[in-house]
């Protein structure tokens, strides 16, 4: 890759991280449809606040989705657009993808695989790929420690529903709704 300042039309750079979570696939995958995990994996780094439409919905959609992106909440990064879409799933296997752009990344591209590896384990990866012109250097390095710091989210989540008192929790409110 060469940088020659004035000219530099900028290159594509990727990321692509890996972990593994101790939870099933299909409960991964109901927790990756809900809008509420990107503020909760993304937190405190950085914050979505959407634009347009101007709340979130339960549940991503296939479709676009303008957001303010803000650092640690207080430094404005410009807008964005986050693109969904779903490449296709099978009974051990899910993708999403966010083919989005923005005010500092003119192409943000991040695919999340999701595959089952057993009914207790999965393993979920995060594909960034980035274009920022001159940026695009800083903007993969700030990548690399953005999602290993949300897979490092990804796994706490899953470690403290996987807990046993989590379990019981879940198992009360199951019997309570069943009562009812």
């Amino acid at each position: 890759m060469q940088f020659r300042l004035g000219d530099y039309e900028g290159e594509m750079m990727q990321v692509l991280i890996e972990t593994m979570l101790p939870m099933a696939a299909h409960d991964v995958l109901a927790r990756l449809r809900t809008t509420a995990l990107l503020r909760h994996v993304a937190a405190p780094i950085m914050h979505f606040v959407p634009l347009d439409p101007p709340e979130f919905p339960e549940e991503w959609a296939k479709g676009k989705y303008r957001v303010a992106t803000r650092l640690f909440g207080l430094i404005p990064l410009g807008e964005q657009t986050i693109d969904i879409s779903f490449d296709g799933s099978s009974k051990d296997a899910y993708a999403v993808r966010d083919n989005g752009h923005g005010d500092l990344a003119r192409r943000w591209d991040h695919r999340i695989n999701v595959v089952a590896i057993d009914d207790r384990w999965t393993r979920y990866r995060d594909t960034v790929a980035v274009e920022a012109g001159l940026l695009t250097p800083f903007v993969w390095l700030f990548v690399q420690g953005f999602y290993r710091h949300r897979q490092r989210r990804w796994r706490m989540l899953a470690r403290a529903e996987a807990s046993p008192l989590s379990r019981l929790r879940l198992a009360v409110a199951e019997a309570l709704t069943a009562a009812a």
